[in-house]
C-alpha cells in the first residue's frame, strides 16, 4: 500500500478501510516557493483538526475522522478522494480581493462557494460545474459537496464567533466511502482556513508565515487555546 506525501502531511494506509494522517512541521506558501519548518506545527494542526471534526460530527456532518493516533497523527476512514478543493468565503481576503477589487475585510452579503481542480502542476485552477463533469464529477455530487460546505460554514462560523474569532474563508476536501457516501475529509486547521481575531483582526493562521506577520506557532497556539480552553501541551512532531 502506497504512502502519499503532500506539502503538510503524509497519508499512510493502515489497512483496507483506514489510513493514518501524519501532520508535518513543514510550512509552505505561494505554491511551495516559500518553505520553512516550525517545531510543534504538526501537533497543533492534528489536534485542532481533531477538535473541529468532533464539533462537526456532533452537528451531523459526516467526516472521515475516527480518532487520534499519536501526537501528530489521526486515524481516518479511507476514501476515494475527489480531485477538488471546495473554498467557502465569508469575508474578502486573499485572491478574492484581487479578483473583485473589493477592500480586504469586507463582509460578504452571503457566503461564496468556489471549486478548484486539485493539481499542483496547474496551480489548482478554479473550475465550474461543466469542468467538473469533464473530470467525472456529477452535478449531484457537486451539489452535495456545496450543500455540505455551506453547512460546515454555518456551524463553524457560529462556533468561532462565540470564541471571538472571524472565520474569513476556508478550504475543504471530500471523498466517497465504501458505502457510496460523500464524506468531509482532509483537515480543518489554520493551514487551510483564515482566522482573524474579532477585535484586533490579527491573523491566527498560515498568513502569519505567508506574509511574515509574526510568530506562526504563537498564532496557532492562541487559536488552540481559544478552541479548547487549554494551553497547548506543545510537542515536537
Amino acid at each position: 500500500m502506497e504512502v502519499y506525501e503532500g506539502k503538510a502531511k503524509k497519508v499512510i494506509p493502515l489497512d483496507e478501510e483506514k489510513v493514518i494522517l501524519e501532520f508535518k512541521d513543514d510550512a509552505t506558501a505561494f505554491n511551495g516557493e516559500k518553505k520553512a519548518q516550525f517545531g510543534g506545527k504538526g501537533w497543533l494542526n492534528a489536534q485542532i483538526s481533531a477538535h473541529l471534526f468532533g464539533v462537526l460530527e456532533k452537528s451531523g456532518i459526516k467526516t472521515h475522522f475516527i480518532g487520534i493516533a499519536g501526537d501528530n497523527r489521526l486515524i481516518a476512514e479511507g476514501l476515494r478522494m475527489y480531485p477538488l478543493e471546495v473554498v467557502v468565503r465569508n469575508v474578502v481576503a486573499g485572491s478574492l480581493k484581487k479578483r473583485l477589487l473589493l477592500a480586504e475585510g469586507t463582509e460578504l452579503p452571503e457566503p461564496i462557494v468556489e471549486f478548484y481542480y486539485k493539481d499542483d502542476s496547474l496551480g489548482d485552477p478554479m473550475i465550474n460545474q461543466y469542468h467538473a463533469k469533464v473530470l467525472g464529477i456529477s452535478e449531484v455530487e457537486l451539489k452535495e459537496m456545496e450543500r455540505m460546505a455551506l453547512k460546515v460554514n454555518e456551524i463553524l462560523r457560529e462556533y468561532f464567533r462565540e470564541r471571538g474569532i472571524i472565520l474569513v474563508d476556508f478550504k475543504l476536501e471530500f471523498g466517497k466511502n465504501a458505502r457510496g457516501e460523500i464524506v468531509l475529509a482532509d483537515e480543518i486547521s489554520p493551514d487551510t482556513c483564515r482566522f482573524w481575531d474579532a477585535e484586533t483582526k490579527e491573523s491566527l493562521d498560515k498568513d502569519v508565515f505567508r506574509f511574515e506577520k509574526g510568530d506562526l506557532i504563537e498564532a496557532y497556539e492562541r487559536l488552540y487555546k481559544r478552541l479548547t480552553g487549554e494551553a497547548p501541551n506543545r510537542r515536537l512532531s
